[in-house]
C-alpha cells in the first residue's frame, strides 16, 4: 500500500511500487483527467505536477511520488475558479478533440510559474507536448494571453 498526496488529499493506493503514477491516479484513485497517450513519456498527455514541476506521469513510478505533492488537472482550479491558463484555453477555444489538452495545460502552467513572460523560443523549448490535432498556434496564443492576464 502506497500513500500518495494528490491535489492536497492523501490517498492509499494498493499498487505495486513500480506501477506508473499515471495508472495509480487513473485506475486506483479514479481521476481520469490525466490521459494516457504514448506510455513512453514522449507525448505529454499524462503531464502532472510533482512538487510544482511538470512531469510525465507514465514515466514515473507510484513509489517515486510517495512523500511528494502531486497536482493533476483536477487540482488546478481553486473553488471552481479557473486559472489564467485554463481561462485562456476556454476563451481562445484551444482544444479540438481535447484529448491532449489536460497535459498541455499542466505543462503550460508549470512554464508560466517558472517564466511568467515566456518568449516564443521559451515556449518552443519548454512545451514539447504533442497535439495530433495541430492546435500549436492556438496553444501559443493562449500562453501569451495567460501571461498577460
Amino acid at each position: 500500500m502506497l500513500r500518495l498526496t494528490i491535489n492536497g488529499k492523501s490517498h492509499d493506493v494498493d499498487v505495486e511500487p513500480d506501477t506508473p503514477l499515471l495508472w495509480a491516479i487513473r485506475d486506483s484513485i479514479g481521476m481520469t483527467g490525466t490521459k494516457y497517450g504514448c506510455g513512453i513519456a514522449q507525448c505529454g498527455a499524462c503531464t502532472v505536477h510533482i512538487d510544482g514541476a511538470a512531469v510525465r506521469s507514465c514515466g514515473v513510478t507510484a513509489s517515486d511520488a510517495v512523500g511528494k505533492n502531486v497536482t493533476t488537472i483536477e487540482g488546478l482550479a481553486a473553488n471552481g475558479v479557473l486559472t489564467a491558463v485554463q481561462k485562456a484555453w476556454v476563451d481562445l477555444d484551444v482544444p479540438q478533440c481535447g484529448y491532449c489538452q489536460s497535459g498541455m495545460i499542466m505543462a503550460v502552467s508549470a512554464l508560466l510559474k517558472e517564466n511568467p513572460k515566456p518568449t516564443d523560443a521559451d515556449i518552443d523549448n519548454a512545451i514539447t507536448n504533442i497535439c495530433r490535432c495541430g492546435t500549436f498556434q492556438q496553444v501559443r496564443a493562449a500562453i501569451h494571453a495567460a501571461a498577460s492576464a
